[in-house]
């Protein structure tokens, strides 16, 4: 399969390296430009290419870039791309470490449905609470007991049956989260972010998850601080 990653941080490089291993033909862009990144395509094998290309290369593409740079990304990224091509939203909102206040999201709505309405296409949510030092390193294969389970939301269910496939080839069980209005329940705060559950796991989690975000995940008058000084 043609897949385009736009970002190439910790879980963009991650998603690169282990697509790039399981034999996906793999387009990475990042807002410095295809040069910068030599040594990853070097690693990998995946072809360096501009953000837009890499919008146009891929039957599946996974933009995973900070959520306050998506307002960054051209306008027309998508203009033209098939419809059946499968977008994939990893972001995550960090108002008082990194993003600063984004006023949709602060208003109620959830981050990948403000993602999907910027970017002018529906997306599936997915990738976004796990580790991307585990999201590479703990695959496993099928029926490997305490597999980890990754959650997937998307109101296009052909589209969420890809993600969860790759899920699956990444070595870790999909677990159906519903329709992208349900994406609330994996952000971060709620009981799924930033845990390795298995299938089980993953679903008391979602189920357990209270709609209303905390406080600490809300913006304030000093935000964006940092991860090390949350403001």
């Amino acid at each position: 399969m043609k897949i385009g990653i736009i970002g190439a941080g910790n879980i963009g490089g991650a998603l690169t390296r282990r697509f790039t291993q399981l034999g996906h033909e793999v387009f990475v862009a990042n807002s410095r430009g295809p040069d910068s990144l030599a040594n990853l395509a070097k690693e990998t094998g995946a072809k360096p290419v501009t953000v837009s290309q890499a919008a146009r290369s891929g039957e599946v593409v996974i933009v995973t870039i900070p959520e306050a740079h998506i307002q960054d990304l051209p306008k027309d990224l998508f203009a033209g791309v098939p419809d059946d091509v499968v977008v994939v939203d990893t972001g995550n909102y960090y108002p008082q470490q990194r993003d600063g206040r984004i006023d949709g999201i602060e208003d109620g709505a959830t981050e990948s449905r403000w993602v999907g309405q910027r970017l002018g296409r529906p997306v599936v949510k997915a990738f976004n609470n796990i580790y991307a030092q585990h999201l590479q390193e703990l695959g496993r294969p099928p029926k490997t007991p305490g597999r980890i389970a990754l959650p997937v939301a998307g109101d296009n269910l052909k589209a969420k049956e890809t993600v969860l496939r790759l899920v699956d080839q990444l070595g870790f069980d999909g677990v159906d989260a519903g329709g992208l209005d349900d994406s609330w329940r994996q952000q971060p705060g709620t009981p799924v972010y930033a845990t390795d559950f298995d299938v089980t796991g993953v679903r008391r989690a979602l189920a357990d998850a209270n709609r209303e975000r905390k406080p600490e995940w809300r913006a304030t008058g000093k935000s964006p601080g940092s991860f090390a000084q949350p403001a």
